[in-house]
């Protein structure tokens, strides 16, 4: 029987599996072995008998679930080749967040590749994206809709230290994602001259100290809690966005709510988050990076999860791809 791109994968309940090599990728329930593209909760999920992954994704899946969350955890370096069944299993940079890596699984000359999440823009906290020539691509779509499209995240930067510069008497609190939105946007505040400590919730001190010992710098940083309220004026203070929202946040002077994600793209969102200063910064692909990854791979068969699914695949159609959507069980919208 002739073997089809298609044979690589197949959708179980458990998730997307590898029928080749006898692993799943990203499950969404324990299972005995997998493979992890990241370490984002909805990816990586505690429980499984083993787990492989880059070893910057283990480190991380370590710290936020603790040792004996997995029953063994086996590291890959990117582009290192590693057989496993009857397939050869490549990780390559996803440029998603710290470790963050595409799966590319090859078989008698037929190559899939499972994207997880990725981005496009640059990102000095982890590796860039590589596009990988397959017959079948499987990409995300979060933010799968012409509307999205990012603005260099060098202007947002630049908007919030100038927003903390004219409004000096009060503390500017930014909603971030503990793991990769955080670091990333204290990296690209050290790169714009903010040298100055940057004040943390303690939900951010572990991946934040973390991702220094793995070998990304991020500067001076200090505790938001147990410090002088008229102290935090003029402050840059990151938090998780649930915490803006509660009581923690009134330790705070008049502090101006702002939040990074590519949902902030969305004035209607802000608004109900009661953002006062939205800022388009995502470590998701926009609408313009998902289509060009999409013809950069070179893919005749794509396949699209997580997000605006049908809108993706209706382009794809339209530029003679085929193309369907996945509709994988437990992808949940995250805080981006």
């Amino acid at each position: 029987m002739i073997m089809r791109a298609t044979d690589l994968l197949t959708l179980r309940p458990e998730g997307l599996y590898c029928p080749p090599a006898g692993v799943f990728i990203d499950p969404v329930r324990p299972v005995e072995r997998a493979i992890i593209t990241h370490a984002h909760a909805d990816h990586c999920r505690p429980g499984s008998a083993a787990i492989l992954a880059t070893p910057e994704t283990c480190a991380i899946a370590g710290v936020r679930y603790g040792a004996g969350a997995f029953g063994r955890m086996e590291t890959l370096a990117c582009g290192v080749p590693l057989r496993i069944g009857d397939a050869i299993v490549r990780l390559v940079p996803s440029g998603h967040v710290l470790g963050a890596a595409q799966v590319a699984i090859e078989v008698g000359g037929l190559r899939a590749v499972v994207s997880g999440d990725y981005k496009r823009a640059p990102d000095p906290t982890c590796a860039p994206f590589e596009p990988v020539a397959c017959d079948l691509f499987v990409t995300e779509a979060t933010f799968g809709l012409p509307v999205f499209r990012h603005p260099p995240i060098e202007g947002e930067i630049a908007r919030l230290i100038a927003s903390v510069r004219a409004q000096p008497s009060r503390a500017h609190a930014v909603g971030v994602y503990a793991l990769g939105k955080a670091q990333r946007l204290i990296a690209e505040l050290r790169i714009a001259g903010w040298d100055r400590p940057i004040r943390l919730h303690g939900a951010l001190d572990k991946l934040c100290a973390l991702y220094e010992s793995l070998g990304v710098p991020l500067g001076p940083l200090a505790p938001a809690a147990a410090v002088d309220k008229a102290a935090m004026a003029g402050e840059i203070v990151l938090a998780p966005p649930s915490a803006l929202a509660d009581r923690w946040a009134r330790r705070l002077p008049d502090p101006v709510i702002c939040a990074a994600s590519g949902w902030m793209r969305v004035r209607q969102r802000a608004m109900q988050r009661g953002v006062e200063l939205p800022l388009t910064i995502s470590d998701h692909a926009d609408w313009d990076g998902l289509c060009a990854t999409i013809l950069e791979t070179g893919a005749e068969t794509v396949w699209v999860t997580h997000g605006a699914e049908e809108a993706l695949c209706h382009w794809c159609a339209t530029m003679g791809i085929d193309a369907r959507p996945l509709s994988i069980a437990g992808r949940e919208e995250e805080a981006e």
